[in-house]
Order: structure tokens, then C-alpha cells, then sequence
């Protein structure tokens, strides 16, 4: 493992290619590679979740298991970046679909009922994660896109568990609200209605 990244840059990408883990190139304008990006990019995005996790701890006894789940999540989207360079690997599989469920059941017996739509803000931490949210769900979309073009390039249990870890992240931002701070903003019909007042004077 030493020696597999002692050198930084090859130039071999130069027109426009990469090679795959099979001795293959491919264009990198190819869908797959929208796919490996959105969640690189994802995966990124919770690493810094993790970093404000640290500077903004939540008001919950499970902080020590969701700053734990974030690891895991975090191992899993390498994962699935190792599944779409090397077909024959499995990195994900039902298990942690299933884990993802768990949790997020877990995180729903602590919060009230959702009775209005949310919006995307709040502390740093809610914020990031739902753009975390949204970049996963980007990354949905371009998974898809890749299991319809070319079934056999992407496994369908990483496109289930990228679906299930958007609905993860969303309820996790709401996890990470404290109540006291009023961390979750609603979205408010009388916010347009005021401006619409103001506009119409």
C-alpha cells in the first residue's frame, strides 16, 4: 500500500482519460465518472460535517454513535468508489442498507413530529448537513443515470444505499437541531406575504 501512491501525478490523464483498475481507459467525460465525482464530493462534504460536529456538539446522549455512524458512512462511500472502478468488488451490500434504516429510526424517536416543510438552515452543522443532503441526492441522480445506461457498471445496492443515506442525512440535520436554539427554520407562508405587502406599498 506504500508504494501505490508514491507518485502524485502520471500524465497520463492528459487527453482526457483514466484507467480503470482492470488496465482500461475510459473518457472522464463518462457518466460513470459524474457518479465516482458526486460522491467523492459527498463524501467530502461529511468529513467537514464530522470537523463541525467537533466544534458544535449536539444536545444528545448518542453524539458518541452518530459521530461513530459518520466514519462509517464516510468507509462505505469509499467504497462504492472502489465498486465502480473495479466491477468485481462489492463494498456495499444489504447489511448496511439495512444499517442506514436502523439509524434512521433510531434518530426519528427523538424528534417531534415533521408537521411543515424544512428549510435548508440552521447552525453550521444542520446547514452542512443538508448540503451534504443535496449532493447526495445530485449523486442519486447521476447513480441512476449510469444503472440505466450501463446496468453492469454500478451494483444496485450502492444506488439503494445513496438513496437511503439522503433520507439518512435529512433526518440527521433535523437529529442535530438544538431545541433550545430553535436550530430548525420552517418554512413560513408568511414570509412571502409580508414581503408581497411591502412590495405592493
Amino acid at each position: 500500500m506504500g508504494n501505490r501512491l508514491s507518485k502524485i501525478y502520471t500524465r497520463t490523464g492528459d487527453d482526457g482519460s483514466t484507467g480503470m483498475a482492470d488496465g482500461s481507459r475510459v473518457s472522464k467525460a463518462d457518466s460513470l465518472f459524474s457518479v465516482m465525482g458526486d460522491v467523492d464530493e459527498l463524501n467530502s462534504h461529511i468529513g467537514l460535517v464530522r470537523a463541525q460536529l467537533t466544534q458544535t456538539p449536539i444536545e444528545h446522549t448518542q453524539q458518541a454513535d452518530f459521530a461513530q455512524a459518520l466514519v462509517i458512512i464516510q468507509h462505505l462511500l469509499f467504497n462504492i468508489g472502489g465498486e465502480l472502478s473495479m466491477p468485481e468488488y462489492e463494498g456495499v451490500n444489504a447489511t448496511h442498507i439495512d444499517w442506514l434504516e436502523q439509524q434512521i429510526d433510531a434518530m426519528n424517536t427523538t424528534l417531534p413530529p415533521l408537521k411543515d416543510f424544512i428549510l435548508p438552515t440552521g447552525s453550521l452543522l444542520v446547514s452542512q448537513l443538508h448540503v451534504a443532503r443535496t449532493v447526495c441526492r445530485r449523486a442519486e441522480r447521476q447513480a441512476v443515470l449510469l444503472q440505466q445506461q450501463r446496468p453492469e457498471a454500478i451494483r444496485p445496492t450502492a444506488v439503494s444505499f445513496i438513496n437511503r443515506l439522503s433520507d439518512w442525512l435529512f433526518v440527521a440535520a433535523r437529529f442535530c437541531t438544538n431545541p433550545e436554539q430553535v436550530s430548525e427554520v420552517l418554512w413560513d407562508s408568511q414570509v412571502l406575504q409580508k414581503f408581497a405587502d411591502k412590495a405592493d406599498k
